[in-house]
């Protein structure tokens, strides 16, 4: 098959290269993918955003099935043209991906579908959504309403926080992002990251992950798009796992059939797990970056048998074979990241890693330039190993970490550290 996959992140290099270890894949081509992915792929220069372009430049490529990456093109509907044009896809319609484009949306349907999710108020003005902070007290979290690369919530722990917060929103700190807010009770418990296949009607889940959110050792700092995850999640055991596909994932699915927007790609749900329950945090319609990494270093090349099952709505003949596994990635950062940084420092020492089915650093933030391997993101590396026990992924992560060169960037250090 010929295969093209829209994005040039991490989470990107992660599926080209789990699928190219699998033999139905003829041909691969990533767009506008990066530094790393065009040492295992064919990259093209496209507008991923523009449904049209990707349309005509699958049709010239003869692409037998394309897989949406990043959440923006399918919040413009990339995966629609596609699919009006004849393509098989794996991502939602731009109605079904409203799960993540919309928090106000996805909390209708957790009514609709009684799912357990935090509280909330929904805004578009400031001084509502200040009166119901005042009136509902700190700790409290402030959402702004729609895509805003994972960076528009703030857990507000004291009652400031959260007014400020609101003002940012509303005064366009992240764009059209925060032109409403969702205002939600703090759910305490332990975060953990469910991934789930879903073909419109039939679910499979594909694993479990923690990520770190947070830029600083000891989960400290700002919010970033993510530091560093690993699978599976001790956290989120068989038991809890059942329990949130049978009380959430299975109800929302079926309410968004029931509303003639069935759901076909992977649904990522976050979840607060306390006592035994879980609660859902939120929805994404993508694989979470750098939460793909590992699950991709888990799967291999069936991971590409699981993306077609999804697309030919074959979910319910599939399952997953998983090996008795863990992985962690490690996340490099240019410096100052998440807050401004530079771009262009030289990162050396990649050569002397040797890749395999158990070391991989999956490229984010980069391009190649004279030769040489430039940062030209926030989160430029994802440092990713696979080892018998999470212990044993570690130790393979952080020894590739220490041989990359790079005074350019930072990590941290205690990926890991809760379930370790």
């Amino acid at each position: 098959m010929n295969i093209l996959i829209l994005g040039g992140g991490g989470r990107e290099h992660a599926l080209a290269w789990a699928v190219m270890q699998n033999p139905k894949c003829d041909k691969l081509i990533v767009a506008p993918g990066n530094a790393g992915i065009a040492k295992i792929a064919d990259c093209a220069d496209l507008n991923i955003e523009d449904g049209a372009s990707v349309v005509a430049f699958a049709e010239a490529e003869a692409i037998d099935f394309v897989i949406v990456g990043p959440e923006a093109p399918l919040a413009a509907g990339v995966s629609d043209d596609l699919r009006a044009a004849g393509f098989l896809v794996f991502g939602p319609s731009k109605d079904a991906a409203q799960l993540e484009a919309s928090k106000a949306f996805t909390k209708e349907i957790c009514d609709a579908a009684n799912a357990p999710t935090a509280g909330y108020g929904h805004f578009t003005d400031a001084e509502s959504a200040k009166a119901y902070i005042r009136e509902q007290g700190a700790p409290i979290v402030v959402k702004a309403d729609g895509l805003a690369a994972g960076k528009g919530v703030v857990v507000a722990m004291k009652l400031d926080e959260a007014l400020n917060a609101v003002d940012d929103m509303f005064g366009g700190a992240f764009g059209g992002a925060g032109a409403e807010v969702v205002i939600e009770e703090f759910m305490d418990g332990e975060e953990a990251s469910f991934f789930i296949l879903c073909d419109g009607k039939d679910v499979l889940s594909i694993g479990t992950a923690q990520d770190h959110k947070r830029v600083g050792e000891g989960d400290t700092g700002p919010n970033t798009g993510g530091m560093g995850a690993y699978s599976p999640a001790p956290v989120l055991s068989d038991a809890i796992a059942e329990r949130a596909m049978t009380e959430i994932i299975k109800p929302c699915v079926a309410e968004m059939a029931k509303r003639g927007m069935p759901y076909q790609g992977v649904l990522y749900a976050g979840l607060m797990i306390k006592d035994g329950a879980p609660r859902l945090v939120e929805y994404n319609a993508r694989f979470g970056d750098p939460e793909c990494q590992v699950l991709m270093m888990r799967l291999g090349g069936q991971a590409l048998d699981l993306l077609l099952a999804t697309a030919e709505e074959k979910l319910a003949e599939t399952q997953v074979n998983w090996a008795d596994d863990h992985a962690m990635t490690v996340v490099m950062a240019a410096n100052g990241y998440p807050g401004s940084y530079k771009k262009g420092s030289v990162i050396g020492g990649l050569d002397a890693i040797e890749a395999d089915s158990f070391n991989m650093v999956f490229h984010a933030g980069t391009a190649a330039k004279d030769g040489a391997i430039v940062a030209t993101g926030g989160r430029v590396l994802n440092v990713t190993a696979r080892g018998a026990t999470l212990a044993e992924a570690h130790k393979r992560a952080y020894e590739m970490v220490d041989a990359i060169d790079w005074p350019g960037g930072f990590f941290r250090r205690d990926i890991g550290w809760r379930a370790l």
